[in-house]
């Protein structure tokens, strides 16, 4: 009998390492962006944000970003008119572009994911109206783009759903650059850059082990 216990035991204990195992080798996918700059890559985490990550994932999959997409809006303390302030890069592919539908909102109340220094995350205007065509990068933490912080009107925050592994000395010169008044939107008033800094190409990498 108490070694048919132990016998339970060990097995439920050898489970146990073999499933934490796996779940540590879990990979996540790796996509490199290579800008007119210099390369940021980057990690997607398609398992708390499948929606977001996935659809970003979508995109360069299917070459709609290579060529097309850039930055195009950096946002400082110095140029920033909302509040709190914020700072973050902001990508996006030009009017006419190919586009896929937009998808639902997923929160950082329900993925867990936080907005650090080099969390990427869909922008959007309404919840559900953003896709991974439109995204930021982080510049330091930025708790005031999580669910429930006061930044956007509606408390629900912004879609984190990846990480820059490589290339934050990169995102941080393009932060560094200088926008322009277009005229046309007081909120976005020095923030446009004249000249995006354009992503040539996009492409996933080997996947990588956590």
């Amino acid at each position: 009998m108490f070694k048919n216990i132990i016998k339970t035991i060990s097995l439920a204990i050898v489970l146990w390492l073999v499933i934490t195992k796996a779940q540590a080798e879990q990979a996540y996918p790796q996509v490199m962006l290579e800008t007119s700059m210099g390369n940021i890559q980057v990690e997607l985490y398609t398992d708390k944000a499948p929606l977001s990550a996935g659809d970003f994932l979508a995109y360069v999959q299917q070459g709609l970003f290579d060529n097309r997409l850039r930055f195009h809006r950096v946002v400082r303390p110095d140029n920033d008119h909302g509040q709190p302030v914020i700072s973050v890069i902001q990508a996006g592919l030009p009017d006419g572009a190919p586009r896929r539908a937009p998808i639902a909102h997923e929160t950082t109340e329900r993925t867990g994911l936080k907005h650090l220094d080099g969390t990427l995350s869909i922008a959007r205007a309404e919840p559900g109206s953003g896709g991974g065509s439109d995204f930021f990068i982080c510049v330091g933490d930025q708790p005031a783009l999580d669910f429930s912080a006061k930044r956007n009107p509606d408390r629900q925050g912004f879609a984190a759903f990846g990480k820059v592994l490589s290339g934050m000395d990169v995102v941080r010169k393009i932060n560094a650059l200088q926008g322009i008044s277009t005229g046309q939107d007081d909120y976005v008033d020095g923030q446009i850059l004249a000249e995006p800094v354009r992503i040539t190409r996009a492409y996933l990498l080997a996947t990588a082990k956590r």
